[in-house]
């Protein structure tokens, strides 16, 4: 549990519990309009979640999760995050997230009226938000 002027963090995804009572100084998450830092003692507040990477602080070092979409519940400091992915940076697969973001590119480099490129995009941003989360910064 949480210390004094700490909060807890749980990410929650419909495949598992990815972090479930992480004790945190701060959280920035990435919301709809930009990007919220959450501190101790943060009124509480839902809002929705885009695609991006969670950043949670412990100790003198930021951890990352790289999430898309969703909706974080704040509470007496008690961080709930409802995610539809989510991933630690410590458990992505580089290589595929490279891969992924190549085909992204690809497809929406392509003038084929067959391609949707809103799809298209948002696997990009997936793909680019797994590769900041496990610090890979592939420009």
């Amino acid at each position: 549990m949480a210390g004094q002027n700490m909060m807890t963090l749980h990410i929650i995804s419909p495949e598992r519990t990815v972090l479930k009572d992480v004790a945190t100084d701060a959280v920035v998450v990435p919301v709809v309009d930009g990007s919220m830092g959450i501190l101790y003692n943060h009124a509480p507040m839902v809002t929705a979640l885009r695609i991006g990477v969670l950043r949670y602080k412990q100790g003198n070092e930021y951890k990352r999760v790289a999430i898309s979409g969703g909706f974080l519940e704040l509470s007496n400091n008690r961080i709930t995050v409802l995610a539809d992915t989510a991933e630690t940076g410590d458990t992505i697969d580089v290589l595929r997230a490279k891969e992924a973001k190549r085909r992204a590119e690809e497809r929406l480099r392509s003038r084929s009226e067959k391609i949707d490129r809103a799809r298209a995009e948002a696997a990009l941003q997936r793909a680019l938000a797994r590769l900041k989360a496990a610090g890979v910064d592939d420009k």
